[in-house]
Parts: C-alpha cells; sequence; structure tokens
C-alpha cells in the first residue's frame, strides 16, 4: 500500500501525534534519499527535516542527499533502493527542474518506498501546481506546473492561509475547477494512504472555487 505525506513546515519537530503516525508507516529504515530543492547550493543539505525525523525517533542505516554532486545515474539508483524518499523543502522551481533533469519523477512513481515532501518538496510531489507572484514566486504571469503526480491534486504548501484567504481563492479559483487543492501551511499534513486521504492540522480544500475547512482525521 502506497504512502504519501504531503507536510507543511514544523518550526522544531514533529508534532506528538504525526510523529507516531509516521513511525508507525515507516517501518523498513534501511534508506533515506533526501532530494535537494536547491541541487547547486550544498549547504542546503535537509539538517532541517532531518532533525525532525531524529526527533520522532525514526533512524535510517543510511543517509542519502540528491543534487548536483551525484550523478544522474546514482541518483537514479538511490532513489530505486530507498525506504523512504524525502522532497526537501525551498526553491519549488528549482527542484522541479531537477526532477525533470535528472529523471527522477516516474522512478518515484514506480517506487515502493513511502515518499514525503515538506513545503516546496510536497508541492512537487502533486500533479500540478500553480506558480504565481501572489504566492511569493518571482514571475510576471501565473503559470500552472506539472508536478511528479503521486496523486491527483494539487497542493499549495506552506503559505499564510490565515491573512491571505482571499488571495488563496482568487488565485486558485481556476485550477480549482480541474482538480482538488489542499492548501495548508505549518504544523499540518496531508497523508495518503491507499486510497484513503487523511489529514492533520489546519488543512483547507478548494473544490470547483469553493473553499472548505477539513476536520482532522489523523
Amino acid at each position: 500500500m502506497k504512502t504519501h505525506y504531503y507536510l507543511g513546515w514544523f518550526n522544531n519537530s514533529f508534532p506528538e501525534k504525526l510523529g507516531r503516525l509516521l513511525q508507525e508507516d515507516i517501518t523498513e529504515r534501511n534508506s533515506l534519499a533526501m532530494i535537494s530543492s536547491n541541487p547547486s547550493i550544498y549547504e542546503d543539505d535537509g539538517a532541517t527535516e532531518r532533525s525532525w525525523l531524529d526527533q520522532a525517533g525514526i533512524m535510517f542505516d543510511e543517509y542519502h542527499l540528491i543534487n548536483y554532486r551525484v550523478e544522474k545515474e546514482d541518483a537514479q539508483k538511490i532513489i530505486q533502493n530507498a525506504s523512504v524518499i524525502f522532497l526537501l523543502g525551498g526553491n519549488t522551481h528549482k527542484q522541479n527542474g531537477f526532477l525533470r533533469e535528472y529523471e527522477l519523477s516516474d522512478l518515484i512513481k514506480k517506487s515502493s518506498a513511502i515518499v514525503m515532501g515538506a513545503s516546496a518538496g510536497a508541492i512537487n510531489m502533486s500533479a500540478k501546481w500553480l506558480c504565481s507572484k501572489n504566492f511569493g514566486y518571482k514571475v510576471e504571469m501565473n503559470a500552472v506546473y506539472e508536478g511528479i503526480g503521486l496523486d491527483n491534486f494539487s497542493v499549495l504548501s506552506h503559505f499564510d492561509l490565515e491573512n491571505s484567504i482571499a488571495i488563496v481563492q482568487s488565485e486558485l479559483s481556476l485550477l480549482s475547477e480541474e482538480i482538488n487543492i489542499y492548501a495548508f501551511n505549518k504544523d499540518c499534513a496531508v497523508r495518503v494512504k491507499g486510497d484513503k486521504i487523511d489529514v492533520f492540522g489546519n488543512v483547507l480544500l478548494i473544490s470547483h472555487s469553493m473553499l472548505q475547512k477539513l476536520d482532522e482525521t489523523l
């Protein structure tokens, strides 16, 4: 049963309940493959995201960071052998391009590993995402980008929803006519396990231009 975690951001560690769920789901802990969102900036090593797992007591035999220091073929092998694949937060655009350049998306979709993404990583796990200057991207025109497409919905992760509901609803209205959009900020998660979608924290569903706050199910 494939399991995907779309995460917001966590200031210090996973909330206790979310940490317990991850402990239960992550039974294979041979290899963690972390995919950079700033692959040419080697200092961005996923230390923050890794610390969340460490504090939840989830340790791995091997840790791999995939960036431009890793050859394309080696990166693909790391993905194929991973117990957990973690798409790191940071630059959504650069990570999206890196996934295409290194031809990792199909391998991730075919993998039996648990796939996680935080912030930019969660956005790139989804089927499509909207690139807009109102979401902090340095662009003049809105554009829709293809993600990995692990599940047939879109994600807006780690965005100031609390003070930007009108902007979010306006910007995502058109895309929401095509696919559902899950929007969340910090200390939140959407878990897809098999055919079941669960939510943790303050998660909004935008569908056919309508916005609905979801009840927690995790």
